[in-house]
């Protein structure tokens, strides 16, 4: 439930109404707006009618989240979420560019490919130690290993880090090496994981799962939210669709649709769905259009050769032109690509 107060309501006024709350057992979420002074209420509300909250001297109007999930939702926050890592804030006027190899392979294939992507523009580096395959013969990444390469490329050329995570013992790791933990479409309804990860204060990325609806995603990303964790990232990375000519459908619809109901940042991975690197670029390009907050795309310095999903990562060379082309893209919009 939403609580608006007047313009001119008092502190006292206020408190009259978080003591009510508090004493009977709901948690509050204190939104302060230009005109308004707004409380976000968690609870069970079934039996109070906004026209109960209403009564209180100071309240201006009172009405319900019809939404499941309230805290991510746009009427319960109604001004976008910003997520500051570093030097880079993702939800404003500056985008953000992961780049990197699917997998990490060896220590200097990530310094190669680290050094390439950041002289071109990158502002995060993005990299797999740990690699949910279909195939259980397919590469499934250097563990821990594969986490100090990231960790020491993105020391070395000061760029935050992105990696994904697949189990709840390894979040020690995670905490020690990475700035940004990725839930992978595969894990997006692993709700064991997530409620683990909420307890963190390190930002999440959250794709969407391979069959998820909007909602579905939004109630993954409510798990984080409620249980602690509001430093999250959508991230958009195509659904399983009757189409065969890509590998998943990349939803590009879902980029307003989520501005529209909720206030949480969202990025797009045009790589995965589109499983050719000629038909990454002009998806990123189209994503930035779209108004998303940043990409994340998979660069290789020789993806004949890569240990997984070479097919789509672009050439340095490649990203170099899309970063150029973004620019100019973004520019058309008011906004810039950060820079650390």
């Amino acid at each position: 439930m939403i609580i608006v107060f007047k313009p001119n309501a008092s502190n006292e006024q206020m408190k009259h109404v978080s003591d009510y709350l508090v004493e009977h057992g709901f948690k509050i979420h204190p939104i302060q707006g230009e005109e308004h002074t707004v409380y976000g209420i968690i609870g069970n509300t079934k039996n109070l009618t906004p026209e109960f909250f209403e009564s209180f001297k100071g309240v201006s109007t009172a009405f319900r989240v019809l939404e499941s999930y309230k805290m991510c939702s746009r009427a319960f926050h109604p001004r976008n979420s910003k997520v500051k890592i570093g030097n880079i804030t993702i939800g404003g006027n500056e985008l953000a560019v992961m780049a990197g190899p699917c997998s990490i392979e060896n220590k200097k294939m990530m310094d190669n490919i680290s050094k390439k992507i950041t002289q071109h523009g990158a502002n995060f580096i993005r990299g797999g130690a740990f690699k949910p395959r279909s195939s259980p013969y397919a590469f499934q990444g250097l563990g821990e290993e594969g986490l100090i390469y990231l960790r020491e490329a993105g020391d070395k050329y000061g760029t935050p880090v992105v990696s994904e995570i697949m189990a709840i013992s390894d979040i020690p790791l995670f905490e020690k090496y990475v700035d940004v933990i990725q839930i992978g479409a595969r894990n997006m309804q692993n709700f064991a994981l997530l409620k683990e990860l909420a307890r963190l204060d390190k930002p999440i990325l959250l794709k969407r799962g391979i069959s998820a609806t909007v909602e579905e995603w939004l109630n993954s990303a409510e798990y984080l939210a409620s249980k602690g964790n509001q430093k999250i990232i959508l991230c958009e990375r195509g659904i399983r669709t009757f189409e065969k000519s890509t590998r998943f459908t990349l939803d590009l619809s879902s980029v307003p649709v989520i501005k529209k109901k909720s206030h949480l940042p969202i990025i797009v991975d045009p790589s995965h769905p589109m499983g050719q690197r000629d038909l990454v670029i002009p998806m990123a390009r189209a994503a930035i259009a779209a108004g998303a907050d940043g990409i994340m795309v998979e660069v290789h310095d020789n993806p004949d050769e890569a240990l997984s999903d070479g097919a789509q990562s672009l050439y340095p060379k490649q990203f170099s032109e899309l970063m150029k082309e973004i620019k100019i893209i973004a520019g058309a919009l008011g906004k810039t690509i950060a820079k650390n």
